[in-house]
């Protein structure tokens, strides 16, 4: 298994050298949305730890993660009105993985809409701005 790359893409975000639209950050966590959504709200929760994936990350730090993964999950399911909500996490190039820092997908679902394939289509820079302010705005109220 190879080690960490500090200049993977996701690494670059949280300094700030690549754009995104975010939607959460606390001291541990960083949630943006994906600009290639597979549906309207598909977010990515990384941890601000250096970590390339599940295999590697402290525990302490991957309970971080996954508490925020499901404080996005549920703002989301609410935001979108979804029925349902799909979790992706890849691990090393033979479990999928693309961007080697470790990172969930939260995907909001509505029944019998299918998911886009992944990497197909980039997001309407607008609609992914508005989507981030509607998920920030849910999670920043109690």
């Amino acid at each position: 298994m190879s080690t960490y790359d500090s200049n993977n893409v996701f690494a670059k975000i949280l300094r700030g050298e690549l754009p995104c639209h975010r939607v959460y950050e606390d001291d541990k966590v960083f949630a943006f949305l994906d600009i290639m959504p597979r549906a309207p709200g598909h977010t990515l929760i990384i941890p601000k730890a250096p970590a390339r994936n599940i295999l590697d990350i402290e525990p302490e730090a991957l309970a971080d993660v996954i508490k925020a993964v499901q404080k996005v999950a549920k703002a989301a399911v609410k935001v979108f009105a979804a029925d349902g909500v799909t979790i992706h996490q890849f691990n090393e190039p033979a479990g999928g993985q693309v961007v080697f820092h470790l990172h969930f997908h939260v995907i909001p679902r509505k029944e019998g809409v299918p998911m886009k394939p992944p990497a197909t289509e980039k997001g309407d820079p607008e609609t992914l701005a508005a989507h981030a302010l509607q998920l920030s705005t849910a999670l920043a109220s109690p």
